[in-house]
């Protein structure tokens, strides 16, 4: 019942932000999906940035639940922490974007990540969500146990013998390393 719904999803890099944004973003079964991330927008001036943003909310009140996904908002608004510096012009459009409520009859999920959770503090536009959900590192040898064993890409005695020669690696016994990395080592 809620017209706008936005969560931002926060960790480090890594660790799977991007993906489970796009797949909650597929399983809402919501018409329109978009996805507004800083690849797309490279080489844009700050006001072609800010015609994109436009356009892509523009085109989700057009249909009658949409999501919208903003990947990596540190990025897109060009932070750079030397500084510091940033586009204020394309902060203040994600700004009002997020918080402006879509026409009658019409709702709007918006999925934004981010590595820098404390830069969208400083900048005050971290209360601009109605939630956010931290996705952490894989921590622990179970969890790293379980994600090896859904690859299927192993026999039970392979990856016995790899978590025997991490534990001789690390001390405290925590891993602390993205989902992404483990899978791109899967890969190859």
């Amino acid at each position: 019942t809620t017209p706008l719904v936005s969560v931002l999803l926060h960790g480090p890099a890594a660790s799977g932000k991007t993906a489970l944004a796009a797949q909650i973003a597929i399983d809402s079964g919501f018409p329109f999906v978009k996805l507004l991330s800083p690849e797309d927008m490279k080489g844009y001036t700050e006001m072609a940035k800010v015609q994109h943003i436009n356009k892509v909310f523009s085109d989700a009140y057009k249909s009658r639940t949409s999501v919208v996904v903003v990947d990596n908002i540190e990025r897109i608004i060009d932070w750079v922490p030397i500084g510091p510096r940033f586009s204020n012009m394309v902060l203040q459009t994600l700004m009002v974007s997020l918080t402006q409520q879509p026409p009658s009859g019409r709702r709007l999920l918006i999925i934004a990540t981010t590595t820098q959770r404390a830069v969208l503090k400083q900048l005050d536009m971290y209360d601009s969500f109605d939630a956010n959900i931290l996705v952490p590192n894989v921590e622990t040898y179970d969890e790293l146990r379980f994600i090896l064993e859904q690859s299927e890409s192993f026999t039970p005695e392979e990856i016995n013998r790899a978590l025997q020669n991490i534990g001789g690696i690390v001390d405290d016994q925590r891993i602390g390393i993205g989902i992404k990395r483990i899978l791109r080592g899967i890969e190859n």
